[in-house]
């Protein structure tokens, strides 16, 4: 370098500490582009996405290019950095030489650059795409001799590299979900966000009790079921025989309402037309069950236990309004159980959904047992109250107001914070 001037060594220096940035940059914005966006661009036909995404598919490959680039930059510019400080100042000068080039590779080269392309990947990176594509094939033969190398060496470590997975867990798209503010109204992240709460949920979470089922029994006196018929809010009622374990089928009244009108409205051809009954075991998944559900072509199904015993109903409206939200008029839930008191509590019917009531009042009632107020108390107390009886349940204050036979008819719930308010 002794035939090169100082102005070329110069103007050579700023070039590699230039290219080293560039490199630092690129390889910080590969790794930051958001893998789904670049795909949805890529799909879309633009040039820069798709160049980065093929790079990308061989990460190896990409990192073996960049690093390979990057060093040589450094490297070279260490050497001219030097032979630069021996022209100019001698011998003495090299020491104070690596310490400047140092702290200018570390802005410039390295803090600078990568900030930047964290801030806008696709800015950089697209651009990047088209010079680190030449190179590849430019170095293929060094990066692949340098790959080969290096993982050979991680196999010997007892390391795999095998390409890593982009899929997301539950966790993940919920967090994505969270994170994607304006972009995704917010109805639109409720419904999401309930979406990926059905994994967790049971067939136990949203079903009618069975003391609340609506069934007709066939040993009743015919002038009474017909009442019944003709008075149901419901358009598929369970058909049993003198008891609720004893299901027989499933009956369309409006296929009852076509047999009145011909004349035959009988008890013989009432029961041709019971239809067989869907059962599901307590404990199943939401998800499958609505699956089962669409296949069978059934809007309801019968739980049972696993002695055959009936313990509630799910229909398919319960489980889209868990997705949702409630969409129907006349469904027996939260409104017609709760009652808003001046005192900021609610009277609750013992029979009301915890789940339900969590959603719709911003509660935190415990969901990992009893499924109703009623359980939750006699769970906790271990015996059946008395009216006017107390207790805490977490963060709220439970007042039973009135049991009926052994269950909690009516209990009234106020925050503890509210408690407190109240009592300074």
């Amino acid at each position: 370098m002794h035939d090169i001037s100082i102005g070329t060594l110069s103007a050579l220096l700023i070039f590699l500490i230039a290219l080293s940035a560039f490199f630092s940059a690129s390889e910080t914005a590969m790794m930051a582009l958001n893998r789904y966006r670049l795909r949805h661009l890529a799909d879309a036909g633009h040039r820069g996405a798709r160049l980065a995404k093929k790079l990308l598919d061989e990460p190896d490959r990409l990192l073996g290019t960049i690093l390979l680039g990057n060093n040589a930059a450094n490297l070279t510019a260490s050497a001219v950095a030097t032979v630069l400080a021996l022209r100019l100042y001698g011998e003495p000068a090299i020491a104070i030489a690596t310490f400047f080039l140092t702290l200018v590779v570390l802005i410039f080269a390295e803090v600078a650059p990568k900030t930047m392309a964290v801030l806008h990947p696709e800015r950089v990176a697209f651009p990047a795409a088209y010079v680190l594509t030449a190179l590849l094939r430019l170095l293929s033969p060094v990066v692949w001799v340098v790959n080969w190398t290096a993982n050979r060496m991680l196999k010997l470590a007892g390391t795999s590299i095998t390409g890593r997975s982009d899929s997301l867990s539950a966790d993940e798209l919920r967090v994505a979900v969270l994170e994607s503010g304006a972009r995704i109204p917010p109805q639109h992240q409720s419904m999401l966000l309930r979406i990926l709460e059905l994994e967790n949920m049971t067939v136990d979470d949203v079903m009618l009790p069975r003391a609340e089922i609506e069934a007709v029994n066939l040993e009743d006196d015919w002038e009474l079921i017909v009442q019944q018929l003709a008075t149901s809010h419901h358009s598929r009622l369970p058909v049993y025989a003198g008891t609720l374990d004893n299901i027989v089928g499933i009956l369309h009244l409006r296929k009852v309402l076509h047999l009145s009108q011909t004349g035959e409205f009988n008890r013989d051809n009432l029961k041709r037309l019971i239809r067989d009954p869907y059962f599901i075991p307590e404990g199943s998944r939401i998800t499958q069950q609505l699956l089962n559900l669409q296949r069978e072509r059934r809007r309801f199904g019968l739980v049972v236990d696993e002695y055959g015993d009936l313990k509630g109903l799910v229909t398919v409206e319960e489980i889209l309004e868990e997705i949702v939200g409630e969409f129907t008029a006349n469904v027996p839930g939260l409104d017609a159980g709760t009652h808003p008191q001046a005192d900021g509590s609610y009277l609750v019917r013992g029979s009301a959904n915890v789940r339900e009531l969590n959603r719709k009042l911003d509660w935190n009632l415990p969901m990992d047992g009893p499924k109703t107020i009623n359980g939750l108390v006699l769970e906790y107390l271990e015996s059946i109250p008395e009216s006017g009886t107390s207790l805490i349940l977490g963060e709220y204050l439970v007042e039973i107001m009135q049991t009926r036979g052994a269950a909690v008819s009516v209990a009234k719930i106020k925050p503890r914070d509210l408690v407190a308010s109240a009592a300074s």
